[in-house]
């Protein structure tokens, strides 16, 4: 049986390099930080600052910088909770919204570049496996 941690390391690493070539052709040539971030954003309803950094898997202080710097650049907004000063709230503007969808899309066309030589059938087990993949390490800690 084939090691499994090679091939998640090597899978890891080829959608990688996907997802930072996908980022050059965005008008605002993301960091593959950032579009994590915006991913991540476009995903929740104002989600807090620490549950994306979570998400992402940064410390606190790195995320910050990221987000001021998606700040900076008009992609993203941060509000404070008016219930708790404590915690700020992150909102892609509507330039946000469409550079996601954008990348979305890249991502989209080349993913279904490299897989459209598969027969249905394997691509139908790709997606199967993932999702129980993305299940089984969801469950570990």
């Amino acid at each position: 049986m084939e090691d499994v941690r090679d091939l998640l390391q090597n899978l890891s690493r080829k959608y990688e390099t996907l997802q930072k070539n996908s980022c050059r052709l965005v008008e605002e040539d993301l960091t593959l930080a950032h579009s994590h971030i915006l991913y991540e954003i476009s995903k929740h309803s104002k989600p807090s600052m620490q549950h994306i950094a979570d998400n992402v898997g940064v410390d606190i202080t790195t995320f910050s910088r990221q987000v001021k710097s998606l700040i900076r650049t008009g992609l993203v907004e941060k509000r404070v909770n008016p219930n708790d000063k404590r915690i700020s709230f992150l909102l892609l503007t509507e330039k946000g919204v469409h550079t996601i969808s954008h990348l979305n899309t890249i991502l989209s066309t080349r993913l279904n570049q490299n897989i459209k030589g598969l027969s249905e059938f394997e691509r139908n087990t790709i997606i199967q496996a993932l999702k129980i993949l993305t299940k089984s390490l969801s469950t570990t800690k």
